[in-house]
This record gives C-alpha cells, sequence and structure tokens, in this order.
C-alpha cells in the first residue's frame, strides 16, 4: 500500500482554495499546469511510500499514540510558493507551525518505529500542492496571487493515514485517489 500521514483541511478552507483556485487558472500560462484537485488537497506529514499490508496495524497504532500526544492546534492556508524551479505551485500554511511540524516529525518516528522504511529526513515544511509541471516554468506571477490569500483558521484535531492510489487508467490529466486509512485524534495527553 502506498501510504502517507496527513492533515486534511475541512470543507470551509477546501471551498476558499478553490475559490483561489479558480483565479489562479485564468492567469496566462495555467494551461501548462497539472492541476490539483480538491478531494486530494491536503497537507503530508510524512510520506511511506509502499507499505507491506503486514507493517501497517504496527504503523497505525504508532500514529495513534503519536497523535495521543499531541495537543489540537490552530491552522490555516495563507500565502504560497514553489519548488523545484516551478515544478510544484503550493498554498502554504500559517498557524501554530511548530505544532504542524511536532506531529510531523512524529509521524515520521512512528514509520520508523514500526519497521517501515523511511527516506533521507528533510526539515518539514507544511505547504498544500495545487498544480506541478513536468519541466520547470516560471510561476512567480501564480506565487504573487497567493501572497494575500488566506483562508479560515481550524482547530487541526486529528492525524490521518492515507492511502494514495495512482492512475492506472492512462488517460491524460487522471489524479490520484486517496482514501483514509486510519483517522487519530489529537488529544496532548503527554
Amino acid at each position: 500500500m502506498r501510504l502517507f500521514a496527513a492533515v486534511l483541511p475541512p470543507e470551509n478552507v477546501l471551498g476558499a482554495l478553490a475559490r483561489e483556485v479558480a483565479g489562479l487558472r485564468k492567469l496566462p500560462g495555467a494551461d501548462r499546469l497539472r492541476w490539483t484537485h480538491r478531494p486530494g488537497w491536503h497537507f503530508t506529514l510524512a510520506f511511506y511510500g509502499e507499505v507491506d499490508e503486514e507493517l501497517v496495524p504496527e504503523l497505525s497504532a504508532r500514529l495513534e499514540k503519536a497523535a495521543r500526544r499531541t495537543e489540537p492546534f490552530t491552522l490555516a492556508l495563507r500565502g504560497g510558493g514553489q519548488f523545484g524551479r516551478g515544478r510544484a505551485l503550493w498554498a502554504g500554511a500559517d498557524g501554530d507551525l511548530r505544532a504542524m511540524r511536532l506531529l510531523a516529525g512524529r509521524a515520521e518516528a512512528a514509520a520508523r518505529k514500526a519497521g517501515v522504511p523511511t527516506r533521507e529526513h528533510r526539515p518539514y515544511r507544511a505547504h498544500l500542492t495545487v498544480a506541478r509541471s513536468r519541466d520547470a516554468m516560471d510561476v512567480r506571477a501564480y506565487v504573487q496571487a497567493l501572497a494575500d490569500f488566506t483562508s479560515p483558521a481550524w482547530t487541526v484535531e486529528e492525524l490521518v493515514l492515507v492511502h494514495s492510489r495512482l492512475p492506472r487508467s492512462g488517460v491524460a490529466g487522471e489524479q490520484p485517489r486517496y482514501e483514509p486509512v486510519a483517522r487519530r485524534p489529537l488529544r496532548g495527553a503527554g
């Protein structure tokens, strides 16, 4: 199973982002970007890749412990940026980013403790990908357009283990499907 741990924004936040992205898609050159769709909008905390199914119960239990130790926290979407010379365009985060980084670190540690091979550790940067490009491109106009964007704030109350199903049909524009495997409430008990 291809898995990752995530924070999923609520519907009102997704609606605000959808309105913002609709405006971005009207900018010159927008047709050169592959836009992600609302059902796939999330903040990845830790990407696990292909995980043997027999490790999933232990990973889920470890994520439950991580969530139980983490206090709920406030988050909002704010601004934007890019990675890889325009290969990824994203909306940023605002709020208790310290708590978000702590939860991401705990989600990564949960995988190691469950025996899930992890990739090279990188400093966590909260972002929600809204578009991708196969080639480098100048996305400064999009980043500028996102500069004043702020969504409603919400309280993050759960960590979600998500199964990512990659497209297999070969149809242009087909998006991955994301299915929650486990939802673990944040409790802040320890």
